[in-house]
């Protein structure tokens, strides 16, 4: 059964750092690029970053976090990570996990190519 589970959303304080993580099984995640996305209160679900299968490589960064996010995975694990630095209020929301199958081509962050979804975890980043 295909699943994506996320987890290591907390409270934490304004410059602070968290590191989420996303637990895939049901698929072989070599073959399938994974983004992160986050859903502040009241917004849309925006894409934020993503990484690309193991044939392809690659990450992409939405503007407001690069230089303060990183993503990574371990294949092998089948998890993917989200280290998260100087923490703003604004970065909160919850923050799903998703999983689209893409061998051939760089990652993207457009919420519609994405087939496969966690439920989310959530941060909270107090000033």
């Amino acid at each position: 059964q295909l699943q994506l589970v996320e987890s290591g959303g907390e409270l934490v304080q304004f410059g602070g750092s968290l590191r989420l993580s996303c637990q895939v099984s049901g698929l072989t995640l070599g073959s399938y690029a994974i983004a992160w996305f986050r859903q502040a209160p009241g917004q849309e679900r925006e894409g934020i970053s993503c990484i690309g299968s193991s044939r392809v490589g690659g990450t992409h960064y939405e503007g407001s976090v690069k230089g303060r996010f990183t993503i990574s995975k371990d294949d092998a694990d089948n998890t993917v990570f989200l280290h998260m630095n100087s923490l703003k209020p604004e970065d909160t929301g919850l923050y799903y996990c998703a999983a689209d199958y893409r061998t051939s081509w760089p990652c993207v962050m457009g919420r519609s190519e994405y087939e496969y979804w966690g439920r989310g975890t959530q941060v909270t980043v107090s000033s």
